[in-house]
């Protein structure tokens, strides 16, 4: 065997060695996005004005996923959630827990009443509630969260399709980070 066969040999073996290497940095990156994806945070697309002006159609927000997926928390009164459009219209659906297990809900007199106690709710920005296509006043069932838009006027929301099961809740929408002007955290 010549010098320059052996060199040949382990110039191939070389170029084997970093294809395989490489392949399984790419399945790892992989692997490791998905992870981070299913269960720490996920970007979400805002489909609807339902939520305006707090979020408008097309920014970009970030669910955390770990506290309802690791951690076992459920939705608190306020927080704004990812969950699964009842309606199939959307892959997901934006909207602020209002209610959850065991509290009673109502529409009138254009205010959103809890327990009895009409909500201030500033993130309304003044827009009237009406109620919708749902019987009220509602018990939220355990398990369940009641879930409503910022924009009263223009949100298909729990007024319309019901309370949402707790297991259709995605993640807790906590950043906009697109577009720049949008910038920064949820409330």
């Amino acid at each position: 065997m010549t010098d320059r066969t052996a060199n040949e040999g382990q110039e191939e073996t070389s170029t084997v060695r970093w294809l395989v290497e490489t392949a399984l940095l790419v399945l790892l990156a992989f692997a490791l996005a998905q992870g981070i994806k299913t269960f720490l945070v996920q970007p979400f697309v805002i489909p609807t004005g339902s939520m305006e002006p707090t979020i408008a159609i097309g920014n970009r927000v970030l669910a955390e996923k770990l506290s309802y997926t690791l951690f076992g928390k459920t939705p608190q009164y306020a927080q704004i959630v990812v969950f699964d459009d009842p309606a199939g219209e959307h892959p997901q659906l934006i909207k602020r827990v209002i209610a959850v297990g065991g509290q009673t809900v109502d529409v009138r007199d254009g205010a959103v009443w809890v327990d009895g106690k009409k909500l201030d709710e500033p993130y309304t920005h003044g827009k009237p509630n009406e109620p919708g296509t749902v019987q009220l006043p509602i018990t939220v069932p355990a398990g369940y969260v009641w879930l409503m838009g910022d924009n009263r006027t223009n949100s298909a929301d729990s007024r319309y399709f019901g309370p949402v099961p707790v297991d259709k809740v995605r993640g807790h929408a906590v950043w906009t980070y697109w577009p720049p002007k949008a910038f920064g955290e949820l409330q």
